[in-house]
């Protein structure tokens, strides 16, 4: 049993795949917020997988106590991967100026995306505590892309940072000129948002956008055709390393 591990800034996502699995076809996933996260000890007795591909972006506290409780379950040592951002993987060439220094979850979606989507142009938009877009041309060749705050962290900067505006939680629609300070707040943080992946489209106008994370659900009913909503791309990503070095 392979375990999959994606350590977000939020929560740590997780699903298990038998070795010879398809693409997502998980035994079993969930996800848990860092607080929670020793319940995954119970998860590992349950299922004993065999090895790990991880993907941590949630700095070196939440690496250690995945590495204990990995340690605990009995895997060895060698058995987990720590998945890094590399110059090419899977069909999919990395052109960062140092590709190292891709964050390991977006590199992880590119490869989810590519094998999902082969041979096409694709803007890949993960929209979570961060939203970065990026772009992948038909080749396979990562060619760069965005960072900016997420929908949540926009809103709540403002709330938070403005005495008078009251903290706003994303919507699911709200009018473009909204008529209240509450409404105004979240129409503002959802078209900085499509702000910025029209003006990636109008760089790749020939790109489908494939779009995930937790506040993607937010973004979707605004966004032109075509447009593919992926649940758990990271993991995906990692599944696709995984089978490719097996």
């Amino acid at each position: 049993m392979l375990l999959l591990i994606d350590a977000g800034n939020t929560r740590v996502k997780w699903a298990l795949a038998h070795e010879d699995a398809e693409l997502g076809a998980w035994q079993a996933s969930g996800a848990l917020f860092h607080a929670e996260l020793d319940a995954l000890a119970d998860i590992l007795v349950q299922h004993q997988p065999r090895r790990a591909w991880v993907s941590n972006v949630a700095g070196v506290t939440i690496r250690s106590q995945l590495e204990a409780l990995l340690r605990a379950s009995g895997m060895p040592i060698e058995s987990v991967h720590w998945f890094r951002s590399q110059a090419q993987c899977a069909g999919v060439t990395n052109g960062y100026r140092d590709p190292s220094q891709l964050g390991c979850d977006r590199f992880a979606s590119l490869l989810g995306a590519r094998a999902l989507f082969p041979e096409q142009a694709l803007l890949v938009i993960t929209a979570g505590t961060a939203t970065t877009i990026d772009a992948l041309d038909a080749s396979g060749r990562f060619l760069g892309g965005m960072i900016l705050p997420g929908l949540g962290t926009m809103a709540q900067s403002l709330a938070l940072s403005t005495a008078q505006l009251p903290h706003v939680e994303a919507r699911l629609s709200v009018s473009c000129f909204a008529d209240n300070t509450l409404d105004a707040i979240v129409s503002g943080c959802v078209q900085a948002q499509l702000g910025a992946i029209m003006q990636a489209r109008a760089q790749l106008p020939e790109a489908s956008c494939v779009l995930s994370g937790g506040a993607a659900e937010y973004l979707l009913p605004y966004l032109p055709a075509p447009v593919q909503q992926v649940e758990q791309l990271v993991l995906r990503g990692l599944h696709v390393a995984a089978l490719s070095e097996s």
